[in-house]
């Protein structure tokens, strides 16, 4: 029992960088104190001290806002950050070195009696405010984003985000040359807009679809200069107008025009 309290202490640390020292750790994380008592209402749930494993379920959501069914099965270094308004089911399975942050709900969808709530593997972050609905499996090292919900199962590595949740896999991008990576980004920055502000390990689909449209726009690019090179070949002048400036407020940061300046950072 106290070589598993000092692995969830630990695990605070590991995963949260605002946590100083253990006196604070013990005594300020709700997460771990809701972790700590539903293992005392598990036990009492499993040898069938039911009603006193409810309420001991309900003493913790009282004190934490964190709401852990006595039947829920949860494995080690499980690391609840935030905490307030999580819920986990009665049928709920947790593997080690999970994450949940706050608002997170893993519920059913039934009614009926049996399995009804997910089954989380291995090393699983399941962000802020996500639902997972229903009893499948989210894989090992599995990621939820923010606001997700979930109602099918996710594979192994992969990522889940929106309404409803798509999967999305690790390696949709490792296909781009290394050339027209650096050109998109150099686009990004042009335009006013950093289309990789988010992590490999958590894309975010509306960054890929501007991408996706800093690409085509490049490839338009590319077409107009070279039909620029044809007309100069034939004695045309018609490519030597400048384009017009576009104004600063035209982007969100409104720093980028049609020069190719680098962007600015709003204070």
């Amino acid at each position: 029992m106290i070589k598993r309290m000092k692995e969830d202490i630990q695990s605070v640390f590991h995963r949260d960088p605002a946590a100083r020292n253990t006196f604070e750790v013990l005594t300020c994380y709700p997460g771990l104190h809701a972790v700590w008592l539903h293992r005392i209402a598990h036990w009492l749930w499993l040898r069938r001290w039911k009603l006193l494993g409810r309420w001991v379920s309900h003493f913790s959501r009282w004190i934490t806002g964190i709401e852990i069914h006595p039947g829920a099965k949860i494995g080690r270094r499980f690391f609840i950050d935030h905490g307030f308004g999580v819920v986990i089911g009665e049928t709920a399975e947790i593997g080690d070195d999970v994450t949940l942050y706050q608002g997170v709900t893993l519920g059913g969808t039934s009614w009926n009696k049996g399995k009804r709530h997910p089954t989380l593997e291995d090393g699983v972050v399941v962000g802020a405010g996500a639902k997972v609905l229903g009893p499948f499996i989210v894989g090992a090292a599995a990621k939820i984003g923010s606001n997700a919900v979930v109602t099918k199962a996710v594979p192994a590595g992969a990522t889940a985000v929106g309404i409803p949740a798509k999967i999305i896999e690790r390696a949709d991008d490792k296909h781009l040359e290394p050339q027209t990576e650096a050109k998109r980004q150099a686009a990004a920055e042009r335009y006013g807009f950093d289309a990789y502000g988010v992590t490999e390990d958590m894309p975010d689909p509306v960054a890929r679809s501007i991408g996706a449209m800093l690409d085509h726009l490049l490839g338009v690019e590319e077409r107009l200069d070279e039909m620029c090179d044809a007309l100069r070949d034939l004695g045309s002048d018609y490519c030597a107008k400048d384009l017009p400036d576009l104004p600063e407020n035209t982007f969100a940061n409104g720093s980028a025009n049609a020069k190719g300046t680098s962007p600015t950072k709003s204070e």
